[in-house]
């Protein structure tokens, strides 16, 4: 938390984003520390802190979800919609056409259709933490910040049904072994995410009609806060139960925040969300530090050709696919221009499915990690900064911050 906190005002002395200085300051503090002798977190410690990061993913949801109010979607329509499947679906293909270009003429060398579907796949991911953060950092208003928070929602859907259709296709070419049928592998990551929407929906219900039975602020927040670790942790749970099933919990609290949203008479989701708002800062400080902390310079130096197209084919395909989604549903010029360049920062969903691609192409695991791993550095400090500048480019932050 200290280090968030110098390193934010530090972020904020030259004009970045708070969320820049969480993370930087999250990867110079253990090697500048461990230089005098120190290590005051090991890197055992960082693993175990993890469970900070998921309550943290939890939270970013479940206020990513208070914004799917039916009123806006029905002023909107299914703008946002379209925009995310577009962005998540070009992304993946300028990628994966950029490695297949690159493997025909040779550059790439002992090139595999199989790698290239599996790693272009992570490429619809969006990590919302960043984008929020900057958004409530500097008070962003406008058509580009209200299409943009509704977008990286739904992107999470949208990066998991994509990337267990091309991971299912990847699996078939490769022919791994496995014994399950190409339609069920499709279909699988629908399951998935009905039964995560199917948990929030339950979890929404109640944190509503608890919010009506327990009328002090102090058990709301109470409530509030139970409701978040119980379904940020369900995903442990399914696993337990399940086995290989996964469970998005970033969908479960954003489903539980928008059938609250919905439900909740206005003066009682004001009073929540005023508390929430006063909860979420160290939360996010730590997540943030944390994220940094993970993040090893040295992967940057073994990704090579593969990570540069991904890195720069990924931000191309986001930015071409959000202008097209926009220009299909008729989006305003400045949502066109703007709204693609808030989608750069990749993390938390991304790496996740870098464990799941080692199931399918297990002999590229190490690669396909340390190249996710490289854009997440690369994103993470710069896609704040990208942001920002787009939302104020875009006239919805003041011209002074």
């Amino acid at each position: 938390m200290i280090t968030g906190l110098l390193f934010g005002k530090l972020a904020k002395a030259f004009k970045l984003p708070n969320v820049t200085g969480y993370i930087v300051g999250g990867i110079l503090v253990v090697p500048v520390i461990g230089l005098f002798g120190i290590h005051i977190i090991p890197e055992e410690g960082i693993e175990e802190l993890k469970i900070i990061s998921q309550i943290a993913l939890g939270f970013i949801a479940f206020a990513i979800g208070t914004e799917f109010k039916l009123d806006y979607f029905k002023k909107v329509g299914t703008q946002p919609i379209i925009i995310a499947i577009f962005e998540s679906l070009l992304a993946i293909l300028v990628v994966f056409g950029l490695l297949t270009l690159f493997g025909e003429l040779g550059i790439i060398k002992d090139f595999d259709f199989s790698f290239a579907l599996v790693l272009s796949a992570i490429a619809a991911a969006t990590a919302p933490a960043a984008t929020i953060m900057v958004i409530k950092q500097y008070k962003a208003k406008g058509d580009v910040t209200e299409n943009l928070l509704s977008v990286v929602a739904i992107d999470d859907a949208t990066a998991i049904i994509f990337f267990g259709i091309f991971a299912a296709i990847a699996q078939a070419i490769g022919n791994t072994g496995g014994e399950t049928s190409l339609g069920l592998s499709i279909a699988k990551p629908f399951l998935e995410i009905l039964s995560s929407l199917g948990v929030g929906f339950v979890a929404g219900l109640i944190l509503h009609y608890g919010i009506k039975w327990f009328t002090g602020r102090g058990n709301r927040i109470s409530l509030v806060l139970a409701m978040i670790f119980l379904v940020a942790s369900m995903s442990m749970v399914f696993k337990q139960l399940f086995g290989e099933f996964e469970f998005s919990p970033l969908l479960a609290c954003m489903m539980m925040g928008a059938v609250f949203t919905n439900m909740a008479k206005e003066d009682a989701f004001d009073i929540v969300m005023y508390l929430v708002d006063r909860i979420n800062p160290p939360i996010f400080i730590l997540f943030f530090v944390l994220s940094g902390m993970e993040l090893n310079l040295s992967v940057l130096t073994t990704v090579g050709l593969i990570g540069i197209i991904y890195i720069v084919g990924r931000v191309i395909g986001k930015v071409l696919g959000a202008r097209l989604g926009a220009e299909i549903s008729k989006a305003p010029e400045n949502v066109k221009k703007y709204i693609g360049w808030g989608l750069v920062p990749q993390a938390g969903v991304a790496i996740g499915l870098t464990i799941v691609a080692e199931s399918i192409v297990p002999h590229y695991a190490p690669q396909i990690k340390a190249v996710i791993l490289a854009a997440t550095f690369i994103y993470e400090l710069f896609g704040p900064l990208i942001t920002k500048t787009s939302l104020k480019a875009a006239g919805e932050i003041a011209a002074d911050k």
